[in-house]
């Protein structure tokens, strides 16, 4: 066996491997307040929903125009949308028979934001997955 040292790669850049994902823990409501969205997201459908709605343009989208694209009912299309809005993802306002619904931007924000990796870390998991 020789007692040579092997160097250890892609070790170069020690602040982006040691770097802590976020900035501070999350608070007991904070982390409550992103559950409840996290958990609303994770259904296909209301998912779908969310992004077609603020793909939508004007930004809001009537109720008459988000059933088409599901392969389910209009009363279970109304649950998901109720889901979404008691998450706080999306607004809703009643204009004659119709219910039109906006994605609430600070929501996304809030969801970016716990997402989003600190730019050393971002590069250095660039650089990792090559």
């Amino acid at each position: 066996m020789s007692n040579l040292e092997l160097p250890v790669l892609g070790q170069d850049d020690a602040a982006g491997c040691c770097s802590p994902l976020v900035r501070e823990p999350l608070g007991e409501e904070a982390a409550a307040d992103l559950a409840k969205m996290f958990k609303a997201l994770s259904d296909p459908v209301r998912l779908r929903l969310l992004s077609l709605i603020a793909s939508h343009e004007g930004g809001e989208a009537c109720v008459c125009d988000l059933t088409g694209p599901f392969d389910v009912s209009q009363p279970t299309i109304s649950h998901h949308l109720k889901v979404l809005r008691e998450a706080g993802l999306v607004g809703s306002e009643r204009r004659g028979t119709w219910v039109y619904y906006w994605v609430l931007p600070p929501a996304l924000a809030k969801l970016s934001a716990l997402l989003q990796a600190p730019a050393a870390t971002a590069s250095a998991s660039a650089q990792a997955a090559r």
